[in-house]
């Protein structure tokens, strides 16, 4: 019998391979991707056309290291993503959950991005 980590894996698997038939980014709208792993939470703005890396921005890099919380590190991950986004001349973008269910620290940091001014 397969581990309960192993099937939710494979079930994350399946769904991103559907969501990646229909995102993607253009130069006009890049793509907001998430990674969530247990501890930290990653987003980045890539525009799929030139495979370029707009803006970035994680709980691993000052700001949100002294939030207990993480979703409220992840509003934080998105507000600062906004505002690199931003300084990069990106307002639009197409958001990508990467197969995670929009709940808790997805829903936070997409919540974080709106706020900062990212329009998605």
């Amino acid at each position: 019998m397969p581990s309960p980590t192993y099937l939710k894996n494979v079930r994350r698997a399946r769904r991103r391979k559907g969501l990646q038939k229909r995102i993607r980014g253009t130069p006009e709208r890049p793509r907001l991707s998430v990674f969530r792993s247990l501890k930290h939470i990653y987003a980045q703005v890539i525009c799929d056309v030139t495979g370029r890396t707009l803006a970035e921005a994680s709980d691993r890099a000052g700001k949100g290291g002294d939030v207990k919380a993480k979703t409220d590190s992840a509003k934080r991950v998105g507000s600062a993503l906004a505002e690199r986004a931003k300084k990069a001349g990106v307002t639009q973008v197409v958001f990508d959950r990467n197969g995670y269910l929009y709940h808790g620290r997805v829903k936070a940091l997409a919540e974080g991005a709106r706020e900062g001014g990212l329009q998605f």
